[in-house]
């Protein structure tokens, strides 16, 4: 019999509209394996009981007043589904700490657009995830929280900065977690714990009502199990407030119904140069991508190689941009030094960044969009590794005594996932291959393929990759359960 952790987000909706689970009894059983796993996993700052209890019940009585155990409709896609926040993102009422402990802990006042949204659709929320400080490193180690640790191999990192929202779902404590993405935050942890994780195009969701675009490098989404599930969310996230400065055309239908949609016959472009920094990329993710194209081209798809888009040199627009939005933290000047260095010495390089150096920043972005449009021009996917190697061990990339060369390794780690920010345009993550580490009883870790596509393409990418997923299926590899946790 299948175990309600084994159920896709869309699964358990269906199984409560039937009638066969309530939302309490899904909620009791993720609250149950949190607290049994968490403890070795780092994967949530705060448990929320008391409100996953409530919002429960009330799906309950919602379900209740419908005259019959149906639930209501597209309206609650994901009705019932154990959905955390990652603690950069407000929830009414409970602390928000952003993986820092210079910003204090008090109880957010309002709901941030993306959990109402959520909360609307039917999701529980029963927690707030693990992020490093601000969502800045490539990797969760907070100084206010244990790491975030891969299921698959917990002496290495979830990878960052939605760490803890891809180390529970990996976990099956929830089969769907939000999170956001600016410079690879929600690929980077797909690929280190073996998930599915969408970065949608720059204005597809909104930062409203309550933030705005900014740079508009970074964007929420969710990190699941399933491409189904990454679609619903979408089509879920997608909504608009009143004064978004985007609004982009929506699906033909639902993302939902573009994953049951053949993609037609595509041309793949296979990228596994770096982009942003010449480095050495691990066999393990070349050999991923090139079993990728072969599978692609055994689909019927038009493969061949294709050109870095632009000059190593142009992502420095990128870095301009990134340091200067680690300068715009709110921060007290008394708080400062508790930061993280690594926070510190961003925001150091945040301050030799003249309003003219910003502006230009801002211009070479939007010229290496232009740039990288015509270059990948002749294809309507580019396949690429998530990142250039296995996933990290914890400690192996955050280095506090030399902050300049923590980031370095974190370039090295992920000389791809950036420039689908600075573009603005969607990439997913797909668990399409696994290696072992060099040691003979070392446990098999996920191995992440990215393809990304041009501006508002997420219909064509969600259903390559459903594609992909039937063709070579990866929902019944699952990691162990982390030692300690009976």
């Amino acid at each position: 019999m299948t175990e309600i952790h084994e159920l896709t987000a869309l699964d358990i909706a269906a199984a409560i509209r039937a009638g066969d689970l309530s939302p309490t009894e899904v909620v009791e059983h993720s609250l149950d394996r949190a607290q049994r796993l968490d403890p070795q996993l780092g994967a949530f700052v705060e448990l929320t009981p008391e409100l996953a209890r409530e919002q429960a019940r009330a799906r309950e009585r919602a379900l209740a007043a419908a005259g019959r155990y149906d639930g209501s409709g597209p309206a609650t896609p994901l009705l019932g589904v154990p959905c955390p926040i990652k603690d950069l993102v407000r929830v009414a009422g409970v602390p928000v700490r952003y993986g820092s402990a210079a910003l204090g802990d008090a109880d957010a006042p309002v709901d941030d657009g993306v959990v109402t949204l959520l909360n609307q659709a039917g999701t529980v929320t029963i927690g707030k995830t693990n992020t490093p400080e601000v969502g800045l490193p490539a990797y969760t180690e907070p100084d206010i929280a244990p790491p975030a640790r891969s299921p698959w191999d917990t002496r290495r990192s979830a990878g960052g900065s939605s760490g803890g929202a891809a180390a529970a779902v990996a976990a099956g404590i929830v089969p769907m977690a939000h999170g956001n993405d600016g410079g690879g935050s929600i690929r980077i942890p797909a690929s280190a714990c073996g998930l599915v994780g969408l970065k949608p195009t720059r204005g597809r969701v909104s930062p409203g009502p309550h933030g705005v675009e900014g740079a508009g490098l970074a964007i929420n989404g969710v990190l699941t199990r399933d491409v189904r599930d990454t679609a619903a969310a979408l089509d879920v996230l997608s909504a608009s407030w009143p004064g978004d400065q985007f609004i982009l055309a929506g699906p033909k239908t639902s993302y939902v119904d573009a994953c049951a949609r053949e993609p037609g016959t595509l041309r793949v472009g296979v990228l596994t140069t770096p982009i942003i920094a010449d480095v050495p990329v691990d066999p393990s993710c070349i050999t991923a991508v090139e079993e990728t194209a072969a599978l692609l081209e055994e689909l019927g798809h038009h493969v061949e190689h294709a050109p870095v888009p632009f000059p190593a040199q142009r992502w420095s627009s990128f870095e301009a941009l990134w340091s200067v939005l680690a300068l715009s933290i709110p921060l007290p000047p008394e708080a400062e030094d508790r930061l993280v260095p690594l926070t510190r010495w961003l925001r150091e390089q945040g301050r030799s960044v003249s309003g003219l150096d910003y502006a230009s920043a801002v211009t070479s972005a939007q010229e290496t969009t232009r740039e990288a449009a015509v270059t990948w021009a002749g294809y309507d996917v580019i396949v690429s590794p998530t990142l250039a190697r296995p996933p990290a061990f914890i400690g192996e990339l955050r280095n506090d005594d030399d902050p300049a060369a923590d980031f370095a390794a974190q370039v090295a780690y992920t000389p791809w996932t950036s420039v689908w920010n600075l573009t603005g345009w969607p990439a997913i993550s797909l668990p399409l291959s696994w290696t072992r580490g060099g040691a003979a009883d070392d446990p098999p870790v996920p191995v992440g393929v990215m393809l990304g596509g041009q501006h508002g393409t997420e219909e064509m990418l969600l259903s390559l990759s459903a594609q992909l997923e039937v063709a070579r299926p990866w929902r019944h590899y699952r990691p162990p359960e982390p030692p300690g946790s009976a």
